[in-house]
C-alpha cells in the first residue's frame, strides 16, 4: 500500500466516526487520494454527483480530518475519477504498475456472488463474555444450515462486531460446504433498493427469484426497513418462502425484535420464533484481545502499555479503536516513531470529541421521545406523570454522558428544574445500568438512534 493510500485510509477511519454508516458507504467509501502537496490534496470521486455532494456537505469535515495528519494543508480539491489530468493519470498508472498485486487483492475483496468480505472470518472474531452466546449460536448453524436456530437474530450497538460475525458465518458456511451452499449477504438498504428498482423496472419476479433461490440469506441492519411498506411486504414473503423450504435466515439489528416499534407485528413475531442473541459491550480483557488482534492484522507492534491505555479509554465502540490504531500505525510507518502516552491520550480525546461534535441536545430529546413513543414536549415539560419519570431521567443522563453538559444546563433544558434533580437522575441511571440489563439495552438503542440522526 503506497503512502497516499495509507494516509487516505487513516483519514477515512476518522471521518467514518462522524457520519452515519449509510452516508459513509454512499459518499465517501469509494473516494481516493490522488495527490498530496504541502498546502492541498486532490481527492477523486466516482461521479459528478458524488463530487458535488461531498464538496458541499463534507468539505470542512474532510479538511479537519486531513489536518489531523498534516496541519499545513489548507485546501481539499475534488475531481471525478474519469476527469483526472494527464499528469495524475500518468502517476496513477505508474502506481498501478508498482502495486498491481495489492490492487488486484483489493478489487477481489468483496465476493461479487455473495457480497461477503473474505477478511471477516470466525477465526478472527474475538470471543468474550459479551458476545459468547451470539458466537456459539453462529458456530452451531454452520453444519446444520436451516435446522438449528432459524432464523438467527443477532442484535447489539454500533461498532460491536455484528457485521463481522454475520459475514463470518456466511464465509464459514461456504468454506465448510465447499461452496455447494448458495449464500447471499445484503444490507437492508440494498434490499430496499432492489425492491424499488424491481418495481420501477417491472422486474419484481426476477428480484423475488434472486432472493428466494439462495440457501442462506443474511440481512444486515434490518431495523432500517421499518415503515417501508413495500419492502416489509416483500421481505415477509421472502422470509416465509425461505423458511418453509428449510433455508437459513440470519439477521442483524441494533436492537431486539420487541424494541422495533415501526416493524410490522407479523415480521417481529417471525424474528422472535428463532434464536435471539445479543452482543454487548466488551469487558477489559476482551478489548485487549481485540486490540492485539487488530495490531497483528496490520503486521505491526505496539507496546503493551499503549494497548492497556487504549483498552481503558475506549470501552464501547470498537470502530473507535480502529480509528486510533490507524493513526498510530500511520505515525509509525511514516515517521518511524512510537507515540508517548500524552500523545495517545490526545488522539483518543480528539476522536471522542469528534464523535459527538454534530450531536445537539434536541437530537437526544427527540431520540428518547421516539423510543418511548411520547411527545418530546413532555420530556421538557413540568408534568409529574409517572410514565414520564424514567424517560426524563434517561434524557438527563444522556445529555450528561454524550454531550458533557453541566447539571444546571441539563436541569434548565429539561423543564427548568433545579440542578439537584439532574444530579439525582444521572446517579440513578448510572447505578441502574449494572443491575438492570433492560435499562442498559434501552440506553444502547437510544444512543444509536441519536447517532443515526446526525
Amino acid at each position: 500500500m503506497d503512502s497516499n493510500e495509507e494516509l487516505w485510509q487513516s483519514i477515512l477511519s476518522g471521518i467514518e466516526l462522524q457520519v452515519s454508516r449509510a452516508n459513509f458507504l454512499t459518499w465517501l467509501k469509494n473516494s481516493r487520494l490522488v495527490e498530496s502537496h504541502d498546502e492541498s490534496i486532490l481527492v477523486a470521486l466516482p461521479n459528478h454527483f458524488a463530487k458535488e455532494w461531498v464538496q458541499s456537505k463534507y468539505d470542512k469535515m474532510i479538511l479537519g480530518a486531513v489536518r489531523n495528519f498534516n496541519t499545513s494543508v489548507k485546501k481539499v480539491e475534488y475531481i471525478v475519477e474519469g476527469g483526472l489530468t494527464k499528469s495524475a493519470v500518468s502517476k496513477q498508472a505508474h502506481r498501478h504498475d508498482i502495486n498491481n498485486k495489492q490492487l488486484v487483492i483489493e478489487e477481489l475483496k468483496i465476493d461479487p456472488e455473495t457480497n461477503l468480505n473474505p477478511r471477516y472470518t470466525l477465526n478472527s472474531f474475538v470471543v468474550g463474555s459479551s458476545n459468547e452466546l451470539a458466537y456459539s449460536a453462529a458456530s452451531a448453524i454452520i453444519q446444520d444450515v436451516g435446522v438449528k436456530y432459524n432464523p438467527l437474530f443477532i442484535y447489539g450497538g454500533v461498532g460491536l462486531g455484528k457485521t463481522h460475525l454475520i459475514q463470518g458465518i456466511g464465509n464459514e458456511i461456504r468454506s465448510f460446504h465447499k461452496n455447494k451452499i448458495k449464500v447471499k449477504y445484503v444490507t437492508s438498504e440494498k434490499f430496499t433498493n432492489d425492491v424499488v428498482s424491481a418495481i420501477r423496472n417491472r422486474r419484481v419476479e426476477d428480484m423475488k427469484s434472486s432472493y428466494r433461490e439462495v440457501d442462506v440469506l443474511i440481512i444486515d441492519d434490518i431495523q432500517f426497513i421499518g415503515g417501508k411498506e413495500k419492502t416489509e411486504e416483500e421481505f415477509f414473503h421472502t422470509f416465509n418462502a425461505l423458511y418453509e423450504n428449510g433455508k437459513q435466515i440470519i439477521i442483524s439489528s441494533d436492537r431486539p425484535p420487541r424494541s422495533l416499534p415501526v416493524l410490522e407485528e407479523r415480521l417481529r413475531s417471525r424474528f422472535e420464533g428463532g434464536m435471539i442473541a445479543d452482543i454487548g459491550f466488551p469487558d477489559y480483557e476482551t478489548r485487549v484481545a481485540i486490540i492485539k488482534t487488530k495490531i497483528q492484522e496490520r503486521g505491526t507492534s505496539i507496546d503493551d502499555a499503549i494497548v492497556d491505555l487504549i483498552a481503558k479509554k475506549i470501552q464501547r465502540n470498537i470502530r473507535e479503536v480502529e480509528g486510533v490504531l490507524n493513526k498510530l500505525v500511520f505515525y509509525q510507518n511514516n515517521y518511524q516513531k512510537q507515540l508517548n502516552q500524552v500523545q495517545i491520550e490526545k488522539i483518543i480525546s480528539d476522536l471522542m470529541d469528534k464523535s459527538r461534535l454534530n450531536v445537539n441536545p434536541n437530537q437526544v430529546i427527540k431520540a428518547v421521545a421516539g423510543f418511548f413513543e411520547i411527545p418530546a414536549g413532555e420530556l421538557t415539560g413540568r408534568s409529574r406523570n409517572k410514565e414520564f419519570i424514567e424517560p426524563r431521567q434517561i434524557t438527563m443522563y444522556l445529555l450528561r454522558e454524550m454531550l458533557s453538559m453541566s447539571y444546571p444546563d441539563i436541569a434548565s433544558k429539561i423543564g427548568k428544574r433545579d440542578h439537584t434533580t439532574a444530579i439525582y437522575a444521572c446517579k440513578k441511571i448510572n447505578g441502574g445500568i449494572q443491575k438492570n440489563p433492560n435499562l442498559s439495552e434501552k440506553l444502547i438503542t437510544i444512543k444509536d438512534l441519536v447517532n443515526k440522526s446526525v
